[in-house]
């Protein structure tokens, strides 16, 4: 669930609580977000009419040191008392100005995180929109689905819309499938826009692949597949996923020990339709050519 809610963010606010200290989830969290790269973001240490902040400040300065997020604003606050409240918006209001504007003219790919009915209303899905625009009446393709399936309504915030734009959160209400045909990590899709792909050559972030294990789990967007590593040489390695995914070139995605929380890396997509390996030293000869690959 926390993976599947981090995936498509372009910026954090990270909480840390006085009282309590940077704890195993905080370590966790910041794992998951080093892994995909988020440099974007505001450390917040909350409850500080409970505790002195200064030791959770400093401490939280010191975890975040050589990650990505390195050097954001800090602030101690407190709920009850407003206490740094308002500097807390204003960091928020500059860390939203830093940020590169959402591509709003892309083609569109929802993950889907929840899906259910209402009465009356039929199918709905919730997700992050990070890209493009949704409209009512819209046609989309749903991955792993044949057919077309049709924009019957949108939400956002809470309330009815006739078109939302990236970046935000959506309902979207569904004519052409059944709430229960549709899973957590499928995703909508501008249609004859996206490849589905079960391989893909990537280059790896974090441990090194011969420290990895053959199978993992790789989280992207909503969607969490097992997968097989088979390592090409350096950095390099090709990926076999459970079940087909929309991926494209430059994809973040993150890798996780199976039964464990633990973090183990990032890939990024270099290829969503790699040459087959069939000849004595193809993988290291696929290796040197994705070497100057940006990703």
């Amino acid at each position: 669930t926390r993976l599947a809610g981090v995936g498509p963010v372009p910026a954090v606010m990270f909480v840390v609580a006085a009282d309590e200290g940077w704890m195993p989830q905080s370590e966790e969290h910041l794992a998951a977000l080093h892994a995909l790269g988020v440099r974007h973001g505001v450390l917040a240490v909350t409850r500080a009419d409970l505790a002195d902040p200064t030791a959770a400040l400093h401490a939280a300065r010191q975890r975040l040191a050589g990650t990505t997020l390195a050097g954001v604003e800090t602030m101690a606050v407190s709920a009850p008392t407003g206490d740094g409240l308002d500097r807390l918006r204003e960091a928020l209001d500059r860390l939203v100005s830093r940020l590169p504007p959402p591509r709003r003219d892309a083609p569109v790919r929802l993950w889907v995180d929840r899906s259910f009915s209402i009465r009356g209303a039929g199918t709905v899905v919730t997700g992050t929109l990070s890209a493009g625009r949704l409209r009512t009446g819209d046609p989309l393709e749903l991955s792993g689905h044949a057919g077309t399936v049709r924009v019957r309504a949108l939400q956002s915030l809470g309330r009815p819309v006739e078109e939302v734009a990236a970046v935000a959160r959506v309902a979207v209400n569904l004519r052409g499938v059944d709430h229960r045909a549709v899973r957590r990590g499928d995703a909508l899709l501008t249609p004859d826009r996206f490849h589905l792909t079960d391989l893909v050559d990537v280059r790896l972030h974090g441990d090194p692949p011969d420290t990895l294990p053959a199978e993992v789990t790789l989280h992207i967007g909503a969607a969490a597949v097992t997968t097989r590593i088979r390592p090409l040489g350096g950095d390099v390695a090709r990926l076999r996923l459970s079940r087909p995914l929309p991926l494209h070139l430059g994809d973040r995605a993150l890798l996780r020990e199976p039964g464990r929380h633990r973090v183990a890396g990032a890939v990024t997509v270099l290829d969503v339709a790699p040459p087959p390996l069939v000849r004595r030293g193809a993988a290291a000869r696929r290796a040197a050519a994705l070497a100057g690959v940006d990703g």
